[in-house]
């Protein structure tokens, strides 16, 4: 890493071993086949898979999933459209009483979900939950989780249900999936 540093700031290009281009210190879309609709296999994998546990393809989803360099856990940036105006705070109070999930915010020392908390634990990590001011009915959150305990899309699922009837939930626009 220390060589993919300096050959960064001698503004010569990284060598890299394992993904098409230096992983540290950089990001880039998810390194998987592009579909014809320009959707990468990861991204249709979360959409597909959403859907199947929804049990419809009715289900709006979609996705963008980008190569970031932490050890092993997956970050959501989840916006939900709900059929009605959702309270941040009734949100909140759920996803406290749930299992397997942790809130995590302190909005005063901008403290929320990180990647690096996440790994090696069971309980996923939410928090940065606010009104989505695009839409009255919308939330939006974040959320870390380790991939091996705990699936991202799985989870996503598993936490909108907590939220609301699988009637009243729309995800108009989903994730930020690493």
């Amino acid at each position: 890493m220390k060589d993919q540093a300096r050959a960064i700031l001698a503004g010569e290009t990284p060598k890299t071993d394992i993904f098409p281009y230096p992983l540290a210190f950089n990001l880039f879309p998810h390194n998987t086949p592009i579909n014809d609709l320009g959707y990468c296999e990861e991204e249709m994998k979360m959409v597909n898979e959403t859907r199947k546990i929804f049990g419809t393809d009715e289900i709006r989803i979609t996705a963008t999933c980008v190569r970031v360099p932490v050890l092993r856990a997956h970050s959501e940036a989840i916006n939900l459209e709900f059929a009605e105006p959702f309270s941040p705070i009734e949100a909140k109070e759920i996803l406290k009483q749930a299992i397997g999930v942790k809130l995590v915010e302190d909005w005063q020392a901008n403290y929320f979900p990180m990647p690096v908390e996440a790994s090696g634990k069971d309980e996923v990590l939410v928090g940065r939950i606010r009104q989505d001011i695009s839409h009255p009915c919308g939330l939006e959150m974040w959320l870390c989780g380790d991939q091996i305990r705990k699936g991202a899309a799985l989870n996503a699922v598993q936490i909108a249900e907590l939220l609301a009837d699988k009637d009243l939930l729309r995800i108009s626009a989903a994730a930020a999936a690493i």
